[in-house]
């Protein structure tokens, strides 16, 4: 098969017996094609019949595939993306989780879109992500990045903090509330979604800002162009133990008068979909939408 991809890593749901099965399907049915395959270290020990010489850790995958593919839910590609978005690696996912709104493939039957995706017949998105950094007395204390959403909270459900909201320097608004989402196009329809905030369709170079519960009624979620910095400042009354979660995998800790800055990475993520990909198809069925009239 004449293919873009040559080496194709298998990342996947560890413990999970469905994504053990489609991994393996998927590394049986990558081989006959001719394919030199590589699985991420965490799942492949757990499946029968891997060599353990395609065994690679995350980031060794990232640099030696052209394409990887994430077989789990979204929180599986999530974590995978945060890693795989520091190389030129294209991404895919089978779905093995509830929603998948970035994991396209039917692991029922997932062959003959993947062979058309291999013949180099897909649909490619460049996504961005968020960075994320901790500021304390104006030295740089931690950072991450988020795919989806960066998450101002407290430890403590229900509690709530005070803080700034600044847009580059540009002083916005001041807030009691349980905290705030700072959201991706790609987090629009996550978390964000869930606390009221705007779909965000993927080509959009924009974030939302998403208030947690205000202790207002004229507070509303806040488009704002990726090109410019969301910077939080956290009041020093604050009492709470006080924290930012990336993709509610990563959590950075915080202390009254720190800074939270969010801005759009320079990486991106190479999201690849089949032919036959819609977004807004992808919405409605996710969300339930009604179907067309005529």
């Amino acid at each position: 098969m004449t293919s873009p991809f040559k080496t194709i890593g298998l990342i996947g749901k560890p413990n999970h017996d469905g994504a053990a099965m489609t991994l393996h399907r998927l590394y049986t049915f990558l081989q006959a094609l001719g394919f030199e395959v590589l699985v991420e270290e965490r799942v492949g020990q757990q499946i029968d019949y891997i060599d353990n010489n395609c065994l690679r850790g995350l980031v060794e995958l990232g640099e030696q595939a052209d394409l990887a593919i994430v077989v789990g839910g979204d929180g599986n590609m999530l974590g995978a993306a945060r890693v795989l978005s520091r190389f030129d690696v294209a991404v895919i996912g089978v779905n093995r989780g509830n929603l998948g709104f970035l994991t396209d493939l039917n692991p029922d039957g997932f062959e003959a879109s993947l062979e058309q995706v291999l013949r180099g017949e897909f649909i490619e998105e460049s996504r961005f992500l968020l960075e994320v950094e901790v500021y304390r007395h104006a030295e740089l204390k931690s950072a991450n990045a988020a795919v989806n959403e960066a998450v101002l909270h407290a430890d403590k459900v229900a509690h709530m903090i005070e803080f700034e909201a600044f847009i580059d320097d540009d002083f916005v608004f001041s807030q009691r509330s349980d905290g705030l989402i700072v959201c991706t196009p790609t987090g629009s329809t996550a978390y964000s979604l869930s606390g009221g905030g705007p779909i965000l369709t993927p080509e959009l170079n924009a974030m939302a800002m998403v208030p947690m519960f205000p202790h207002t009624l004229s507070s509303r979620p806040l488009v704002v162009d990726a090109d410019k910095s969301i910077r939080l400042k956290l009041s020093l009354e604050n009492s709470a133990s006080l924290q930012v979660s990336c993709d509610s995998h990563v959590v950075l800790a915080l202390l009254p008068g720190d800074e939270v800055v969010v801005r759009k990475a320079d990486r991106k993520l190479r999201l690849i979909h089949p032919k036959s990909y819609s977004y807004y198809n992808v919405l409605r069925q996710k969300l339930n939408w009604g179907s067309r009239l005529f």
